[in-house]
């Protein structure tokens, strides 16, 4: 099974230079279904948020800190 953390684009301003950094709201699952193998993803949530764009990063390898699965 594959999965992401799922973060929130933050865009900021440093020294006159806008920066962007990522804040994790949650974790994306890839399935597959049993029956017919089709994948599906799955999203789990921290907590409830409120943004108008989520970004799925891979999860490092060993860090299992974001599993809530």
């Amino acid at each position: 099974m594959t999965r992401y953390t799922l973060n929130v684009p933050v865009k900021y301003d440093d020294n006159g230079t806008e920066k962007t950094s990522f804040r994790r709201v949650g974790a994306v699952f890839e399935n597959q279904r049993r029956d017919s193998n089709e994948t599906f993803l799955t999203i789990k949530l921290d907590f409830p948020v409120g943004a108008t764009e989520l970004v799925a990063f891979p999860a490092k390898a060993g860090d299992d800190s974001d599993v809530t699965e």
